[in-house]
């Protein structure tokens, strides 16, 4: 992920970005329209960073990106072998269904319940005609590593949660999810409302170490999206 695909504003994300959008509040509402129109956001001429200074935050989230990345490289190697999974579905089909799963590895972790939140997880979510809406990636269209993992317990839609109940810790599961179970009318997503979803997770333990590297990530992101707004998080908060 490079500096500009960075100023671009994340697509429509499962969870994972609530993190930043929450913390921005109401300094960032202001810019909901770039956001929201998937615009690359370009530093405020009236900004009050230094260039240096923005730099300072790129080059802290391109480092511990690159030790995150290096992290869950063993994780994304085993869940790239199953990349050919992500295709194109009959939507009809997938909406007229409850939600149904696909067990492509088995983990030998604890198992998952529907009301378990405990967990990251890495996954890829895609539309009916193949089109990936979000994912942990670097790069949707030919991914190399992991960019992110989600926290469970920020909150997921009812299909994700009914999808992983069974799921064991590392295990790999395809969950396809009717569109009354994932945005309905309440979004736009796949080209429209009530669209079907695919994902592809998998799931992983809450470790001492893997959360403090996601935590420093999250945080790092967060504050990099501040100083492309012309605010500098560490003096100002």
């Amino acid at each position: 992920m490079n500096e500009k695909e960075l100023k671009t504003s994340p697509k429509q994300r499962i969870v994972i970005s609530l993190i930043a959008f929450v913390m921005l509040g109401s300094i960032i509402a202001s810019y909901a329209a770039i956001i929201l129109s998937n615009g690359k956001g370009t530093t405020d001429t009236t900004s009050t960073i230094s260039e240096e200074k923005l730099m300072e935050y790129e080059e802290a989230y391109s480092d511990v990106l690159a030790r995150f990345q290096s992290y869950s490289q063993s994780d994304f190697n085993t869940f790239y072998k199953y990349h050919s999974e992500i295709k194109a579905y009959n939507e009809a089909s997938a909406n007229s269904d409850a939600v149904t799963t696909k067990d492509l590895v088995v983990g030998n972790g604890r198992e998952l319940t529907a009301d378990d939140s405990d967990y990251y997880a890495y996954y890829v979510g895609w539309c009916a005609d193949e089109t990936i809406f979000d994912s942990s990636f670097d790069n949707n269209d030919s991914p190399s590593s992991f960019a992110k993992i989600l926290d469970a317990s920020l909150g997921m839609i009812e299909g994700w949660t009914t999808g992983v109940a069974g799921m064991h810790i590392n295990g790999i599961r395809i969950i396809t999810v009717p569109g009354a179970l994932a945005y309905g009318d309440s979004m736009e997503i796949c080209g429209g409302y009530n669209k079907p979803l695919k994902f592809m997770v998998m799931a992983k333990n809450k470790s001492e170490e893997r959360t403090a590297i996601a935590t420093e990530l999250d945080t790092a992101y967060m504050k990099l999206q501040y100083a492309y707004y012309g605010i500098d998080y560490d003096t100002q908060y």
